[in-house]
């Protein structure tokens, strides 16, 4: 069974059974305190946890989804047979089983071993399965055990844990969580440590493979740290899709299945070097590509800071073992261009990114090779390195931690990962703080400039195509100044059509429209919305018919008419991968 085919037969099996399927949400949540979407059920939580409606919003409280996810706590892990940076996770949800047409632990017990038996061809008496034993707060899952059973599974491959791994949730600090059962497989004692207590959640060997993990999503974890009960009973589960499919394709792991091997093979081709002799340093730079092309697809920029530290990271990390494997300069673009072929019909907002992915990428080499050799002279002058020195390292020169670590490690010296931690949080607040004060604004308000950068926006993303968007914006009485995503310097054609468009819908003297509704109307009518700020239940949507539609506080001009003349007066280089404006009216 290929990968496309596993996705295939999962949405169709829970589909038959009266599930709705639902499409993957955006690696970037709507959740400010998280970097990144890390499991399915994320687009799901104000429904989880009972705030809003899912019969309002989905015509049914039985979802399935495949769902693109990214976990950054990951990277050093990525090498092994079950960990990546990038992945994908198969999900089902029975929201409310409180009514009559939900279902709760017995349920989705049954629909997980009819799945994973009758539809994928497991060998059930490979099945361990893990549950909740209790804490002085919640209660041990005596009902999953009794459940499993009834089912056919032994109590001897029943195992009970505690909340550090049979409790999931909340995502972030506060939210819907509960006690899990998860479904581990066993392998095979030539992937075991050898011992005797040797089972799931073993430390010492991957011989048991966590599959499927079936989250009794009953309870709310405050601020304080406390648990009190949800309103409802909802189930959420997910399924490691490419721990699945390594073991349903008979692999060691996933880099050796349809998801890995033609990005390994054409890293093979390039380096003329084999997998099977070096299998970590492939397997780390086909995630990372992987991970960085996905990053990027969702207007992601290489930066110093969260989301793009995230990306600058695993692409410095993959180049820096292509060095080791001595492939040649810009070789990440082909493996790029593999990965973009395997996911461009998986997931269609990929491939229209192409051209901008494969600039980031080749723009973020170039600068990594040059900065490279004089770091690594930099490293040397230096006797002893502090977590102060480290970072200056990182900032300066973009040295991945583990790479300093590395170098250090060759005269004896090294770094502490905890301290530097905190020297890099220091500076995103420092980072933050001044961005909070640069796109500010300043002085007298023009609500005719602000409507002009709304058609500079939509005129940006026309013709320099939808990877643009907006990184910030300055609007004063006299001029506008507007930062966007775009990994070049605009031609001078390209100006000249931007201020052709804006003036002609000036031109053309559009009503402005003003509409309130609610934050998921408003994306699901199209409205863009960049900036992942909480926004309130009631946003206000500004529209100019037919060519820019954007969220946003006002205020704005009533047509587009009372503009005058857009025009822009420069255009230069903001930060790595932003591009800015100004532009004035006249």
């Amino acid at each position: 069974m290929n990968a496309k085919e596993l996705r295939n037969k999962f949405l169709e099996f829970f589909e038959e059974r009266g599930h709705r399927a639902v499409p993957s949400s955006s690696l970037i949540p709507g959740d400010p305190s998280v970097l990144f979407t890390s499991a399915g059920m994320q687009q799901f939580i104000p429904y989880l946890s009972g705030q809003k409606d899912v019969l309002k919003d989905f015509n049914n409280r039985h979802l399935c989804s495949v769902q693109k996810c990214f976990r950054a706590k990951d990277i050093e892990e990525v090498g092994d047979d079950t960990h990546h940076t990038f992945f994908e996770m198969l999900g089902n949800w029975s929201i409310g089983q409180d009514s009559e047409d939900g279902y709760f632990k017995e349920g989705a017990i049954e629909y997980a071993l009819e799945f994973f038996t009758k539809v994928v061809g497991l060998n059930k008496d490979k099945f361990w399965v893990t549950v909740f034993s209790g804490d002085k707060d919640i209660p041990q899952d005596k009902e999953s055990i009794r459940i499993w059973g009834e089912k056919g599974i032994p109590a001897e491959r029943v195992v009970k844990f505690g909340i550090a791994d049979n409790f999931w949730g909340p995502v972030s600090n506060t939210g819907p969580c509960g006690p899990c059962s998860e479904i581990h497989y066993d392998r095979g004692k030539k992937y075991g440590c050898g011992e005797k207590d040797c089972g799931p959640n073993c430390k010492k060997c991957k011989r048991f493979v966590e599959l499927w993990n079936l989250v009794f999503m009953e309870y709310n974890k405050n601020e304080d740290g406390s648990y009190a009960k949800l309103p409802q009973k909802n189930v959420d589960t997910g399924i490691g899709f490419e721990r699945l499919i390594s073991i349903l394709q008979g692999k060691d792991s996933a880099y050796e299945t349809d998801l890995f091997l033609p990005i390994i093979q054409t890293a093979e081709e390039i380096s003329g070097k084999s997998y099977g002799d070096n299998k970590n340093y492939f397997r780390i730079i086909a995630d990372h590509v992987r991970g960085a092309v996905f990053l990027i697809s969702e207007g992601i920029i290489p930066s110093n800071v969260e989301r793009g530290y995230i990306l600058r990271r695993i692409l410095r990390r993959a180049m820096r073992y292509g060095r080791l494997l001595n492939l040649p300069e810009n070789f990440f673009i082909p493996l790029a261009q593999k990965t973009i072929e395997i996911y461009g019909n998986i997931y269609p907002e990929v491939k229209p990114q192409e051209a901008n992915i494969l600039t980031m990428i080749r723009q973020e080499g170039e600068k990594f090779e040059k900065t490279l050799e004089a770091g690594l002279k930099e490293l040397e002058r230096f006797n002893e390195v502090d977590a102060e020195k480290a970072f200056y390292l990182y900032q300066t020169f973009g040295f991945p931690l583990e790479m300093i670590q590395e170098e250090l490690a060759k005269r004896a010296l090294f770094v502490d990962g905890e301290e530097f931690d905190k020297e890099l949080k220091k500076h995103q607040e420092i980072s933050r703080a001044g961005a909070e004060k640069k796109f500010g604004g300043g002085g007298e308000f023009s609500p005719e400039l602000h409507t002009a950068t709304h058609l500079l926006h939509a005129a940006l993303r026309k013709v320099l195509g939808e990877h643009v968007r907006q990184m910030g914006s300055d609007i004063t009485a006299e001029r506008l100044r507007f930062d966007f995503s775009h990994p070049q310097k605009m031609t001078a054609e390209e100006i000249e059509q931007v201020e052709d468009l804006v003036n002609q819908k000036i031109k053309d003297d559009l009503e402005i429209s003003k509409r309130e509704m609610s934050h998921e109307e408003a994306l699901k009518s199209g409205a863009l919305a960049f900036f992942k700020e909480k926004y309130p239940e009631k946003v206000t949507v500004y529209e100019v018919p037919g060519f820019s539609k954007e969220i946003c506080a006002g205020p704005h001009a009533e047509r587009t008419s009372q503009l005058g003349l857009f025009k822009i007066i420069k255009e230069e280089s903001s930060s790595a991968g932003v591009r800015r404006i100004k532009a004035v009216l006249q």
